[in-house]
């Protein structure tokens, strides 16, 4: 029997669904909110109003693309949190009367088992060659940066997190002060690109072990830039790709520090990354770089499941329902929660 998962992600400010037959994807449809750009920032009521607005679009869509009929699905998969309290009970919702009226099992995914499992989509006619157990993931957002032991789907231990600001956070609060707009982080990618990343310097954090700190840097980085501008307002203007470049390779240089030491402690060389950081052209060289020089292998995802997307939920909802891992009709969304 065929087993055919709908996903549903609505965490923050994409909507997205899509469906897996048999571990394979078939569509994964995104409607991306671009109301909070105006405000730097996601705005949560913004956010719930717009997920209200696209989600059955969405799901039609995700079907019709998938060339699948409702009845035909073995269940419904949905981001049951981390996330926006709002945004997630819109997804929840509609999962649940979704759910209800075909008489199918619902599937409850933390959303960054989600990422880390993004890594495990396959598609006709690729490679599609996934991670090997246990291995090691970078995940990396606007609101995590954590080092995880992989040891089956459902056995992820974290050995190192963020004590503060996250990788992707500190990217978006300097983009914003330097007056670059919001997201940051595809605006600081482009940038550094043209930039030296041995222009500027900032500090780097002692965390002691596996976990990681970004204050210190932002900090650092917002201090010497206001100091920069009062001695030339257009200092920005004048420096901006080297400022992005250099910012860049400071974050870039922490995340792998902390990695390769794990990778080195736990004796590990499969070695995956996830995340919407994980899009950062400068992380993903890293990567490579990492691979040729410590004999890793690894396993980066395509820049369509990096951010928040529907294909990550589908492919841990298919897991989970292989063991019929499956939640209650009153199952509530939660706004935090660790990864399990």
């Amino acid at each position: 029997m065929n087993i055919i998962i709908l996903g549903i992600e609505s965490s923050c400010d994409d909507t997205s669904a899509a469906i897996i037959k048999d571990g394979y994807l078939l569509s994964n449809v995104t409607a991306s909110q671009a109301v909070h750009m105006a405000y730097g920032g996601v705005v949560p009521e913004l956010a719930s109003r717009a997920h209200q607005q696209n989600i059955v679009p969405v799901v039609d869509q995700a079907l019709k693309q998938a060339g699948v009929k409702k009845e035909e699905l073995s269940a419904v998969a949905f981001t049951r949190g981390p996330g926006l309290m709002g945004s997630l009970l819109v997804g929840v919702s509609f999962a649940k009367g979704f759910a209800r009226s075909l008489g199918i099992p619902m599937i409850d995914v933390n959303h960054l088992t989600g990422h880390v499992l993004a890594n495990f989509i396959k598609v006709d006619d690729e490679a599609n060659e996934v991670p090997e157990y246990p291995f090691l993931c970078l995940l990396v957002s606007g609101g995590n940066s954590q080092i995880i032991l992989v040891k089956a789907y459902n056995d992820m231990e974290i050995l190192g997190q963020t004590i503060d600001d996250a990788a992707g956070e500190a990217i978006d609060k300097c983009s914003k002060v330097m007056g670059l707009g919001y997201p940051g982080g595809p605006i600081i990618d482009k940038l550094a690109r043209q930039g030296n990343p041995q222009a500027f310097t900032f500090n780097k954090p002692h965390i002691p072990g596996l976990d990681y700190s970004f204050s210190g840097l932002k900090t650092s980085f917002l201090y010497s830039l206001k100091k920069w501008v009062e001695e030339d307002p257009d200092f920005v203007e004048h420096h901006k790709t080297d400022l992005a470049a250099s910012l860049e390779a400071t974050i870039v240089d922490i995340l792998m520090d902390k990695l390769r030491k794990a990778a080195k402690q736990y004796k590990i060389k499969e070695v995956a990354l996830a995340g919407g950081v994980s899009a950062n052209t400068g992380l993903r060289e890293a990567f490579r770089d990492h691979a040729r020089r410590y004999g890793w292998k690894i396993f980066i995802p395509k820049f369509s499941y990096t951010t928040d997307n529907a294909a990550m939920i589908a492919i841990t909802g298919y897991y989970k329902f292989q063991d019929k891992d499956f939640c209650p009709i009153e199952a509530p969304a939660y706004s935090r929660v660790s990864i399990k």
